[in-house]
C-alpha cells in the first residue's frame, strides 16, 4: 500500500517528496521482525521502549519509522547526519513521523494495512478465568462439522488454515491480530475462534476486531498480580461484551455471579447456559465417568442427549458454551452434537496417558484454586480411588493464590507432592514453601524438582488409583530464573514409565478436555 494511501487523514503533515510514491510492504512494532521497505512504529512499553529498537528495524529494512517524541534536529522529514537513536538519515533515506500517540496510530493504520479482516471472518471472541481453550476446541469442531472452516488462535497454537503456529501468548499482540485475520480471510476462511485473554483487553490488543459473538467463561482468582483485585479483573473481561455490536451475540454462563452481572452492560443479543438453573440452554440427567460424561442438553422447545469423553462439571459448562453459540448460528442440533462427539482430547487438558499398570494418568492445565478444584471433583465424582496430585505455583505471578491451592489439594487429593511449575525469576524451593503454608493435614511432600516429583507420584500409586499432574498442561517447556529447559510432561511420564517396567499403550484413551 502507498504511504500516502496508508496515512491520509491519520497523519496530516507533509509528506517529502522521496515518500509520496513509496510502497509499505510491511508495517511493524518489533524490531526483529523482517521489515523490507517497512513502516516501525516505536511504542513506548513499561519495560522497554521502542525507541531503543529503531536501529534494529532499520537494519532489517524499515524506511518509515513512526515515534511519539520529537527527533531533536531541523525537522521531521529534513535529512540529518544522526539522532540520540542512531538514525543516520543521510544513507538511509529513512522518512520519520513523529505522532502523539504512537499506539493509537498503529492501530489505525494496522486496520487500514489489514483491510478491516473482521469483516469478511466471523470471529468469535471467549473469555473468562477457565474453559476457554476447550471451547475454542468445541467450536472448532463443530464448524467442521457443518461443513464450513475455523481458524484458532489460543493458548496451545494458532491455526491459519494449513498453517500450525506456535503460541507465545494466549492471545496476540494487537498486528498479530489482524495479519492472522487477513490470512484467514485471502484463504476464505468462514470463521475464526479466539481466546481473549483479560490482559489482552485491557491492553487494547483486540482493539478493532468485529466479534461476531463473545463467550464469557467464569470469573475466579487469576492474575492480580496484574489486575490487583477482582473488581479491575472482571472490567477487563467486560470490555468484549460492551464492545460487541447490536448484531452480535453474547453467550453468557449464569450460573457465575459475574456471568450475570454481564448481561445489563452488552447491547448484543444474549443467550444464557447454566447447570444448576433453568436457562436459555442448559444440562440434566447428568452421569460422570472415567470414560467421559453423559448428559441432555435442554434448548427452547426441544433437547438432545450428549456422550463427551470429558470429564467433570466444569466441562460440561464448556459444552454447553458451545453449543449455545451453535444454536445461535443455526446450526443444527444433531450436527452440534456430531462436532461435540467428535472431538476426543484436548492437548493437557485432563489428558489422559495410557499405561499397562492399571493407574489413571491426567496431565491438567489447571494452574488456579478454582481449576483445580475443578478438575479435582471431576475425578473424585468418577472414582472413589485414592488420589496423588503433583502440583506447583509459578513465579512472578499473583502469590496471594498459592496457599489457596494448597487449601484446595489438601481437600479433594488425598496425597499431593508440592513441587516447581515455572518459577521464572523466584527461588522454586521460596514458593513451595508459599503453598505449603496453606495445607492443614500432613498429606503432602515436597520435591524442587518436577520430574522427581512426578517419578515419585508413579512410584506410590496402586492399580486403579489416580495421578494428577497438574498446572502446566500442553506446555513443553519449564522457565526458570536463568534458562528454559524442555519439559514435556507426557514424553516424561512415558520414559519414567518405562524405567518401572511399563510400556506405555500405543493409543491411549482420552480422559477428555479441561480448561
Amino acid at each position: 500500500m502507498l504511504l500516502v494511501e496508508l496515512i491520509n487523514g491519520i497523519y496530516t503533515k507533509a509528506l517529502p517528496d522521496l515518500f509520496r510514491d513509496f510502497e509499505v510492504l510491511t508495517i511493524s512494532c518489533d524490531s526483529r521482525e523482517e521489515q523490507k521497505n517497512g513502516l516501525f512504529v516505536a511504542l513506548p512499553g513499561t519495560k522497554f521502549d521502542g525507541k531503543d529498537f529503531i536501529k534494529d528495524a532499520m537494519d532489517k529494512g524499515a524506511r518509515i519509522i513512526v515515534c511519539g517524541q520529537p527527533v531533536p534536529g531541523e525537522g521531521a522529514h529534513q535529512d540529518r547526519d544522526s539522532s540520540p537513536f542512531g538514525l543516520r538519515m543521510t544513507d538511509k533515506n529513512i522518512c520519520v513521523l513523529e505522532v502523539d500517540d504512537p499506539r493509537s496510530f498503529l492501530h489505525s493504520i494496522g486496520l487500514r494495512f489489514y483491510g478491516h479482516p473482521s469483516d469478511k471472518v466471523r470471529t468469535i471472541g471467549i473469555t473468562g478465568t477457565n474453559g476457554k481453550t476447550t471451547i475454542t476446541y468445541l467450536i472448532e469442531s463443530m464448524i467442521l462439522a457443518a461443513a464450513k472452516r475455523c481458524g484458532v488462535i489460543g493458548t496451545i497454537n494458532h491455526r491459519i488454515g494449513e498453517k500450525i503456529l506456535p503460541s507465545k501468548n494466549t492471545t496476540p499482540g494487537f498486528l498479530d491480530n489482524q495479519r492472522y485475520l487477513a490470512q484467514l480471510a485471502a484463504l476464505g476462511i468462514d470463521y475464526c475462534v479466539m481466546e481473549a485473554s483479560s490482559h489482552a483487553l485491557d491492553q487494547g490488543r483486540l482493539e478493532g476486531i468485529n466479534f461476531s459473538a463473545g463467550i464469557f467463561t467464569n470469573l475466579t482468582q487469576d492474575h492480580l498480580d496484574y489486575h490487583k483485585d477482582m473488581d479491575n479483573y472482571f472490567k477487563a473481561k467486560s470490555l468484549l461484551f460492551k464492545n460487541l455490536s447490536s448484531t452480535a451475540i453474547a453467550v453468557i454462563n449464569v450460573d457465575d455471579d459475574y456471568g450475570k452481572r454481564l448481561l445489563p452492560l452488552t447491547r448484543s443479543k444474549i443467550s444464557t447456559y447454566a447447570i444448576d438453573r433453568q436457562a436459555d440452554v442448559y444440562a440434566g440427567n447428568i452421569s460422570y465417568h472415567l470414560n467421559g460424561s453423559d448428559f441432555e442438553v435442554f434448548f427452547p422447545n426441544d433437547s438432545i442427549k450428549i456422550h463427551t469423553p470429558f470429564i467433570g462439571k466444569h466441562n460440561i459448562y464448556n459444552v454447553l458454551a458451545a453449543f449455545a453459540w451453535g444454536l445461535s448460528q443455526g446450526i443444527r442440533p444433531e450436527t452440534i452434537r456430531q462436532g461435540i462427539e467428535k472431538l476426543s482430547h484436548v492437548p493437557g487438558r485432563l489428558e489422559a496417558v495410557g499405561n499397562d499398570q492399571g493407574i489413571f494418568i491426567f496431565i491438567d492445565y489447571a494452574h488456579t484454586e478454582d481449576g483445580l478444584v475443578n478438575v479435582l471433583k471431576g475425578l473424585r465424582a468418577v472414582s472413589p480411588e485414592k488420589i496423588i496430585l503433583v502440583f506447583g505455583c509459578g513465579g512472578d505471578r499473583d502469590r496471594t493464590k498459592r496457599p489457596k491451592m494448597a487449601r484446595a489439594a489438601c481437600a479433594l487429593a488425598d496425597y499431593s507432592i508440592v513441587t516447581s511449575d515455572n518459577p521464572r525469576s523466584e527461588d522454586p524451593q521460596a514458593i513451595i514453601d508459599e503453598i505449603s503454608t496453606g495445607f492443614t493435614k500432613k498429606n503432602f511432600e515436597t520435591c524442587v524438582d518436577r520430574r522427581q516429583a512426578i517419578a515419585l507420584a508413579l512410584h506410590l500409586a496402586q492399580k486403579d488409583q489416580i495421578v494428577l499432574i497438574a498446572g502446566k498442561g500442553h506446555e513443553d517447556y519449564q522457565v526458570f530464573k536463568d534458562r528454559t529447559i524442555a519439559f514435556d510432561e507426557r514424553g516424561i511420564v512415558g520414559e519414567l514409565l518405562a524405567k518401572l517396567i511399563v510400556s506405555p499403550l500405543p493409543n491411549p484413551p482420552h480422559g477428555g478436555g479441561g480448561n
